[in-house]
């Protein structure tokens, strides 16, 4: 990393700005090219691994790619906020954002409710009971991650 006083070192911090984003956006092989998703997801924290959980139709370009190469990378970011500094004829934004990289898997039938549980909780304090009866319609799938790097841009007081 460039900015290494930028650079968000502990894990636990890097959990908790992805806990406050709304949207991963994951990064597939299209022939050589990224093919980019914006998507909602979920995460869970077992013994410092990381693993993402997203949905989506049953269908679609986006799952010919993974069976082609599961591997992805992903961003996210957050606390958005844009700075002036009149006097200097300055700007810049504040930020939080985490970057990495893992292998996709497909969650099977029999682990897909406790999986979209997951993104749920994520979107909602409380437990949210969904309507079940649109689960044979979703394919839901994980990102198991394998590397990450957190960074963070703050003029305020709030650093990490």
């Amino acid at each position: 990393m460039r900015r290494s006083d930028r650079e968000v070192k502990s894990f636990d911090d890097i959990v908790k700005i992805m806990q406050k984003c709304d949207v991963c956006r994951l990064a597939l092989n299209n022939d050589g090219y990224p093919y980019i998703l914006p998507l909602n997801f979920g995460l869970s924290v077992n013994e410092n691994k990381i693993v993402l959980y997203f949905h989506g139709a049953t269908e679609g370009k986006k799952y010919e790619l993974i069976d082609n190469d599961n591997r992805a990378s992903f961003e996210m970011d957050c606390s958005h906020k844009l700075v002036t500094e009149l006097e200097r004829g300055n700007c810049t934004m504040e930020y939080e954002s985490v970057i990495g990289q893992g292998h996709i898997e497909m969650i099977p039938d029999d682990e897909k409710y406790d999986a979209l549980c997951i993104l749920m909780k994520h979107y909602h304090q409380e437990h949210f009971p969904f309507n079940k009866a649109v689960m044979p319609a979703t394919k839901v799938f994980k990102l198991v991650v394998e590397n990450v790097t957190g960074k963070v841009r703050m003029t305020r007081t709030d650093k990490h």
